[in-house]
């Protein structure tokens, strides 16, 4: 049979054209993986323009929902450009569900649902991106649904499975991890598949070593996460992931400098140096927070960053300006972002307040306010700010300041130096901290249990001898909280070893809840006696409450 010449070359010009497409949409995705969301936006961007096809659209969109801060709207425009194009598109379909789950809106799962059914299956691409938007968003994922459709759109790939199809099936495995361990074998096994085909290995020695921080396994962390730098290292969200490990083991300086280098290598758009500015907050960086966010501050139309603002207006103890910040981030956005943790600092914020307040009224209108909204983000148990811990620094003022103002020792310098050298010693901080209680500087004593119980959060001890610490100070609703926390950690097994400071701990928030909570006090001291039956504080103080 004869072929044409025309024939030849429009099949030649389409298999260019496909490839290129895949090519360029390959990019696009490593764009987005390598935290470089303009390249990645200017990339689909420039796809549209030259096909403006419902795929293309889905993609850009995906891209603004994808980012660190969603945009919403942006991305629900490009999708509706998509439908308007194609009003049956899978894909765009599935990105209009995304926005509702980002919303906060679950109905969206099933809208997804229906979309894989009515597709009966048979695209890999809308399996994948179904599979995808389920893992997305925290509060509306839905992981075994995400690895179904993941895992049905790997069998359904004809030629190479994408590396990112395998990875972000490991994604979907370890959000199952909190309520089913044992999966992080099928999330590791994942990114074990995705590894030889990666053409940026970096992205799944990352995935590997925040895994393994997620499993406490903190040296095969560290191991993998430098596998990654040494594999890309212009590879940002490596120098991300190991900036968390540094922080958590309070290595600040290091967290730092890989902070600096996220931001060098990550991309220069002002949403994404709004999180780097959020990266700097939660390494306590202030100074590089607030210079990263003040310089692109009037570039960024997310509200967001009034919030940010807040939390550093609060950390500077400006409490005036914090308070309109975050109101102005309440007042402008989505009422699904407003957090637990917003009313919180306003909390903090109101406690603030209140401290200089000198008319009597306005202050207990304050206090009253601060209980309120510290009680939102406590009982939505939000572990955004240690907000017991935040609330005893402005109360008690407990601070490093008020630390190195008050009584010192030779030990204590000695050993502060060693601290230094190594903040994970802990003997040199058990040591620090007696030294401080021995010369009496409570504030001293407080932050150095403190210290301990970050290290050893499962060291009972250290509770009770902060509450100690801050009964001491005079800090005495600190203290309460302090030896509930001790009678909360202490183990079954441990009870009979630890009965006298069991039965203090016990007397003493009984003592402190005797004024405002008498049944709680009559709980707590009838333990205490059950433990101790003739310690005579807290008989005297049974005798009290019963009469």
């Amino acid at each position: 049979m004869k072929i044409s010449k025309k024939i030849v070359l429009s099949a030649s010009v389409s298999l260019v054209s496909a490839f290129t497409f895949a090519q360029t949409l390959e990019e696009g995705i490593i764009n987005i993986d390598s935290h470089k969301y303009a390249k990645a936006k200017q990339i689909f961007s420039d796809m549209v323009a030259k096909t403006p096809s419902a795929e293309n659209y889905f993609y850009l969109g995906n891209a603004y929902l994808t980012q660190n801060e969603p945009n919403f709207t942006a991305a629900a425009e490009n999708f509706n450009q998509g439908l308007a194009l194609d009003k049956k598109s899978f894909l765009n379909r599935i990105g209009l569900a995304s926005v509702k789950l980002g919303k906060g809106d679950k109905s969206g799962i099933a809208d997804i649902q229906n979309i894989v059914t009515e597709s009966k299956s048979k695209d890999a691409e809308v399996l994948f991106r179904a599979g995808e938007a389920l893992t997305i968003f925290e509060k509306t994922n839905n992981p075994d649904l995400a690895v179904d459709f993941i895992t049905k759109a790997i069998e359904k790939v004809k030629g190479g499975v994408p590396a990112y199809y395998y990875y972000s099936l490991g994604d979907a495995y370890r959000l199952k991890i909190s309520t089913a361990p044992q999966v992080a074998g099928a999330a590791m096994s994942a990114y074990d598949n995705a590894l030889p085909i990666a053409k940026n290995k970096a992205s799944v020695y990352t995935r590997m070593g925040t895994l393994w921080m997620a499993a406490q396994k903190w040296e095969l962390a560290q191991e993998n996460i430098n596998k990654a730098i040494q594999a890309a290292p212009t590879y940002a969200p490596a120098y991300k992931a190991r900036a968390a490990y540094n922080i958590r083991y309070q290595e600040n300086a290091a967290a730092t400098q890989d902070l600096l280098n996220y931001a060098k290598y990550a991309d220069e758009d002002p949403e994404t140096q709004l999180e780097i500015s959020k990266l700097f907050f939660t390494n306590e960086d202030y100074a590089n927070s607030k210079s990263t966010l003040d310089k692109i501050f009037d570039k960024v139309q997310d509200p967001i960053k009034y919030k940010l603002r807040s939390y550093i207006q609060y950390s500077e103890g400006d409490y005036a300006d914090a308070k309109e910040s975050m109101n102005t981030f309440i007042s402008q956005a989505d009422k699904s972002r407003v957090l637990a943790a917003d009313q919180g600092l306003l909390g903090l914020i109101a406690a603030g307040l209140a401290k200089d307040e000198a008319d009597e009224a306005k202050k207990s209108a304050l206090i009253a306010e601060s209980q309120a909204k510290l009680m939102i983000a406590k009982n939505a148990k939000d572990q955004t700010l240690n907000w017991d811990d935040e609330l005893a620094k402005i109360v008690g003022g407990i601070t490093e300041d008020a630390v190195k103002t008050g009584p010192t020792s030779e030990a204590i310098t000695n050993l502060n130096k060693k601290v230094i050298e190594n903040p994970k010693d802990t003997d040199a901080l058990f040591q620090l901290a007696i030294e401080y209680q021995n010369v009496e500087n409570w504030n001293g004593a407080v932050l150095t249990w403190k210290k301990m119980e970050n290290l050893l959060p499962d060291w009972a001890p250290a509770y009770y001898s902060e509450g100690y610490a801050l009964q001491r100070a005079g800090n005495n609703e600190m203290a309460k909280t302090a030896y509930e926390k001790f009678i909360s950690v202490v183990k079954p097994e441990e009870v009979a070893a630890n009965k006298d400071t069991l039965a203090y701990a016990y007397f003493a928030v009984a003592y402190l809840e005797k004024d405002t909570n008498i049944e709680k006090a009559k709980l707590y001291v009838a333990k205490s006696l059950e433990l101790n039956p003739t310690y005579e504080d807290a008989v005297n103080l049974n005798q009290q409450l019963s009469q």
